[in-house]
């Protein structure tokens, strides 16, 4: 049975305030058991530190790390010490799992993970000074930069990754009026992408969509167990999905127009820390850049890479992953106009009062990024 009460979620600064405008009652299932989670973190090994320097050397070590004489004449970075989030229940980011060395190539020495749940939470950690650098989906930074959070958007990561999955007799969008769609919660990147979906085909999703949001089980089970009619998920779920044969996909933010056209999961960093350390700024944003080429270039490698250093227990959910979203293509896009698009729709949705100008001018510095367009051509 489903439980109509509304529930608020504050996971994200703005969310009350996102919740409050969902006029639809929310969905709540409830389980009376957590299920327990394996919270074991792999430890870098010096077998796994030789092996990403030997992947390094066979993959053409010259042309990812580039180079001294690219970035020799540039000063050393203003801080040795940098602290990045190591996200356990997403994979779309293995860039940043794979860059620790490209990183210390950059002149970082004291590179510190600090555990987290999900991109949205590490740009949590981001705004509030406790990592200096985070990916995470273009929407919530929208959300984050309306919300006057302390953190500057700087360029695009992927496209892609983002799936929609329903049940029988739901064939597009449209169709999900009046149906149950699970997000994890309000204000989660899913639940903000899913309702500028639905605004961009016309429905309202705050009334024509029957929320449902997690408890003890996770939506995705939920979906898998036939409680609701749709799921919007982002990896490694697609890829657990499909290895079950559950549902079928009726969006694919890699493929399909216009979603796939603009920057899915994008780079910040906290704002003071962008301000005060540019050239540490942009070493660290080098070292992610070429690890995303890496990934592309060496997918298999870069899934084992993953692996070795705890970011994840499923070395085939992480290769299936590194081969369909297009990880070599982020020179091809532009993340201004991510995050315009992006905007529009979560306005369109009544997510945000403000314009795509005001956004980006309060949020974003492009510099870094363009000038590693130009110094990194493919």
């Amino acid at each position: 049975m489903f439980d109509m009460k509304r529930r608020e979620f504050t996971t994200l600064p703005g969310v009350a305030a996102i919740a409050a405008r969902v006029q639809q009652p929310v969905c709540q299932i409830i389980q009376s058991h957590e299920t327990s989670r394996d919270r074991r973190h792999v430890m870098q090994s010096t077998q796994s530190r030789r092996r990403f320097l030997a992947t390094l050397s066979s993959a053409g070590a010259a042309g990812l790390i580039g180079a001294r004489n690219s970035f020799a004449q540039e000063a050393p970075p203003e801080t040795t010490v940098l602290r990045l989030p190591k996200i356990s229940r997403t994979i779309c980011g293995a860039p940043v799992a794979v860059a620790d060395e490209l990183l210390r190539a950059e002149g970082f020495t004291d590179i510190r993970y600090v555990p987290t749940d999900t991109g949205a939470m590490g740009a949590q950690l981001a705004a509030r000074g406790e990592v200096d650098f985070d990916n995470t989906n273009t929407v919530v930074v929208v959300i984050m930069i309306e919300a006057g959070e302390r953190i500057t958007m700087l360029g695009g990561l992927h496209i892609g990754c983002y799936e929609l999955f329903a049940h029988e007799g739901i064939r597009g969008i449209r169709d999900l009026k009046d149906k149950t769609l699970g997000v994890p919660h309000l204000g989660s990147g899913a639940h903000l992408l899913a309702s500028g979906m639905a605004a961009y085909v016309g429905l309202d999703p705050a009334k024509d969509i029957r929320w449902v949001v997690n408890s003890s089980i996770s939506a995705m089970e939920l979906f898998a167990n036939g409680k609701i009619d749709a799921f919007l998920g982002f990896p490694p779920e697609p890829q657990e999905l499909r290895a079950r044969n559950i549902g079928h996909v009726i969006l694919n933010t890699t493929r399909d127009r216009p979603w796939s056209q603009y920057f899915c999961c994008t780079l910040l960093g906290n704002r003071d820390f962008v301000h005060r350390h540019p050239v540490a700024t942009k070493r660290a944003l080098r070292a992610i850049l070429k690890a995303t080429d890496f990934c592309a270039s060496e997918p298999a490698r870069a899934a084992q890479i993953t692996v070795d250093r705890g970011f994840t227990g499923r070395y085939d959910y992480v290769l299936q992953m590194l081969k369909e979203i297009p990880y070599a293509k982020w020179r091809e896009y532009e993340p201004e106009d991510s995050l315009r698009f992006h905007s529009l729709r979560l306005r369109e949705a009544g997510l945000i009062k403000s314009a795509p100008n005001k956004i980006i001018a309060d949020g974003t510095d492009w510099r870094f990024f363009n000038e590693l367009k130009r110094e990194l051509k493919g």
